[in-house]
């Protein structure tokens, strides 16, 4: 039985979203894949804690969209987290509702890749940047993959560089939905784009 994915969409500047609204519009085609756009349902910040709670008991991997704001996600995404994921739901006694379950994001950033290491302009990657997510998912039992990340993203509509980061996107819906991720490779990888296994029948 395939996944069922949920992707948590966060993007406060919809207006100028070029690489974003793609992967959202692509995602909202694919069965199996649930698109909530966290702005647009909760604008006043007023987040309905049991609704999102159902959700993520209804699916089987948990994906946060948005682009990198000032090194973290945008703020929606972090009031989402700091009133969804409570005690005795996610974490703490009786707290085992997503163990299991996978969390990743697909994420974009304005600057170069070389831009994200240790000798950067960031002094960081962007896996590290985003350990907070990935300690939250080791806190709440879930399996945690890299990061899906597009880099250059100010760039990327006027490099030609879009329409292939949403094909792959596709290809990890698909590899995602029929649990065909490379789990012992992605724990130790920078990029989930570096962890998908061939469809089938395709060599690597």
């Amino acid at each position: 039985m395939p996944a069922r994915i949920l992707i948590l969409f966060a993007h406060p500047s919809q207006h100028r979203s070029e690489v974003n609204l793609p992967l959202v519009r692509a995602s909202s085609n694919v069965d199996g894949v649930t698109v909530i756009d966290l702005y647009a349902e909760y604008p006043d910040y007023c987040i309905d804690i049991d609704r999102e709670q159902q959700r993520l008991r209804a699916n089987d991997v948990i994906v946060f969209m948005f682009p990198l704001y000032w090194y973290s996600t945008p703020a929606i995404l972090k009031e989402w987290q700091d009133l969804v994921l409570e005690y005795g739901f996610a974490y703490g006694h009786g707290g085992n509702v997503l163990r299991g379950k996978r969390l990743l994001c697909a994420v974009t950033a304005g600057g170069t890749e070389d831009a994200y290491r240790t000798s950067g302009f960031n002094h960081y990657s962007i896996r590290e940047l985003l350990r907070p997510i990935e300690q939250t998912a080791t806190l709440c039992g879930m399996v945690y993959l890299p990061p899906y990340a597009l880099f250059g993203s100010r760039t990327a509509l006027d490099d030609g560089r879009v329409d292939a980061h949403v094909d792959n996107w596709r290809r990890i819906l698909d590899c995602l939905l029929h649990d065909r991720i490379d789990i012992a490779m992605a724990e130790k990888a920078e990029k989930l784009n570096e962890c998908v296994a061939p469809p089938d029948g395709e060599s690597a």
